[in-house]
């Protein structure tokens, strides 16, 4: 998931470009999909549905009046791109617009995408229909048909620990694990933003190929062992 612009929120994001309007599910567009089940059945407090109802409007709301979707690799893989396997299946957590998911999808690869803004996955699936596009709020983990295994797990700009241990759970043997989120070292100290050393300690059972912490911001490349 990188920030869409003006000021940002700490640490839901997804793709640096805006958006409004509010679809359902069955307006994501023509790439295969997942319906969003969260509702009346959702054993979640109130308050919490009202949280992730806010967040999908807030989102559709920047992505709707963006441009179209840019397919680029994710910024922690940049200068690293011979560390991907040639081909594979592949996961974009919190995907916004879908440029991540797309780069890979024009290059072969199967991938799912999963996001709580129906309005972002349409602009992903305009530009990548052979992508499974999946709405889904991130805050009850991953989609259960995305539980693996993947070759590479992407996750950029959008930070809850508590899914760290899914993502990595869902990486197949040999397989790549891509982080960016906000982070307090070089910037300001957030609820949001991880702790100086935080990726870093995440996720011990992989095997840690680059890490940084700087200018707000913090990554990891890590990958799951044979």
């Amino acid at each position: 998931m990188a920030e869409p612009s003006g000021p940002p929120p700490d640490g839901r994001a997804t793709d640096p470009d805006p958006a409004r309007t509010v679809p359902g599910p069955a307006d994501v567009g023509p790439g295969p999909r997942v319906p969003d089940t969260a509702g009346a059945s959702d054993p979640r407090p109130l308050a919490a549905l009202s949280g992730a109802a806010a967040d999908r409007e807030r989102w559709d709301g920047r992505h709707a009046v963006a441009g179209p979707t840019v397919a680029a690799p994710p910024d922690a893989l940049r200068g690293r791109e011979s560390l991907l396997p040639v081909s594979g299946r592949m996961l974009d957590v919190a995907c916004g617009r879908g440029g991540v998911a797309v780069w890979f999808a024009r290059r072969g690869w199967r991938v799912d995408a999963v996001d709580v803004s129906p309005v972002g996955l349409a602009a992903g699936a305009a530009a990548a229909p052979q992508v499974t596009w999946h709405v889904h709020d991130l805050g009850r983990g991953l989609p259960v048909e995305c539980a693996g295994p993947y070759d590479v797990v992407v996750c950029q700009r959008f930070r809850d620990p508590a899914l760290y241990p899914a993502l990595a759970a869902a990486l197949a043997p040999g397989g790549l694990l891509v982080l960016t989120v906000l982070s307090e070292v070089g910037d300001t100290a957030g609820p949001y933003r991880a702790a100086p050393g935080e990726l870093a300690a995440a996720f011990p059972e992989l095997e840690h190929l680059a890490h940084a912490e700087r200018d707000g911001q913090a990554t990891l490349l890590a990958r799951r062992g044979p």
